[in-house]
C-alpha cells in the first residue's frame, strides 16, 4: 500500500517540473538566439548519453591516427563539417553561433573527455532537435570514424593545416559569382595562348 502514495507524489513532483519548465520556456520565447537553460543543457546531456548504447559507446576506432588518414578527415572535415564547427573546431561561425543549441567547441573537454564511440556515435546517427545530421549510411561509416580521428587532433592544429583546410571550404553562390568575376577580367585581353600559360 506504501507503494501507492510513493508513486503518485513521484508522478506529481515529475508533472510539477514539467509544467514548471513548459511555463518558463513559454515565457521565455522560443528563439534560437537564446542560450539553452542550465536545466535544458542538462536534460539534453543526460539523454544524449543515456541514447547512446553500452556497445556503441565503448567501440574502439577501426583506423591508426596515421598522417594520411589525418589528411583525409582534415579535408572532409573542411568540405562537410566546417560550415557550422569551424575549420578550428570552434563553432564560431555564422551558422553555427545561429543555432540551437550552438554547437560545442570540440576542442574544449566537453568534447575531448567522450569516447571514440561516443563521437563516432554523434557523427553517424546526429542529435535530435539540435542542427547537428546524421552522416553516412546505415551500415559501419568509414568516414565518420576517421573524423574522430580529426576531432581528436583539433587541440593540436597547426596554422598550416589550417590554411590547407580553407580551399576545401563550401562556397556560396556570390563567392563562386565574385570568382568568376576575378577570372574574367584577369583573362580579358589575353591571347589564348597567355591564357594557356596561366592555367598550367
Amino acid at each position: 500500500m506504501r507503494k501507492r502514495p510513493l508513486l503518485l507524489s513521484i508522478t506529481a513532483a515529475s508533472v510539477a517540473v514539467a509544467a514548471a519548465f513548459g511555463w518558463m520556456t513559454i515565457r521565455r520565447g522560443f528563439s534560437a538566439r537564446d542560450n539553452p537553460s542550465a536545466m535544458e543543457v542538462y536534460v539534453a546531456k543526460t539523454a544524449r548519453k543515456l541514447s547512446i548504447p553500452a556497445s556503441e559507446r565503448d567501440a574502439k576506432n577501426p583506423f591508426p591516427p596515421t598522417p594520411e588518414v589525418l589528411s583525409e578527415a582534415r579535408a572532409h572535415f573542411a568540405d562537410h563539417c566546417a560550415t557550422c564547427h569551424g575549420n578550428d573546431g570552434s563553432g564560431k561561425t555564422e551558422i553555427g553561433q545561429n543555432l540551437y543549441p550552438k554547437p560545442p567547441d570540440m576542442r574544449q573537454s566537453e568534447t575531448q573527455n567522450l569516447t571514440d564511440g561516443q563521437i563516432y556515435y554523434i557523427i553517424h546517427n546526429g542529435i535530435r532537435l539540435t542542427g547537428m545530421p546524421a552522416w553516412g549510411g546505415p551500415g559501419e561509416d568509414d568516414d565518420s570514424w576517421k573524423l574522430v580521428l580529426f576531432i581528436r587532433h583539433l587541440p593540436q592544429m597547426t596554422p598550416q593545416e589550417m590554411k590547407e583546410m580553407e580551399p576545401l571550404n563550401p562556397k556560396s553562390a556570390a563567392e563562386r559569382s565574385e570568382e568568376e568575376d576575378e577570372q574574367r577580367f584577369l583573362n580579358e585581353g589575353k591571347t589564348p595562348e597567355m591564357k594557356m600559360r596561366m592555367h598550367h
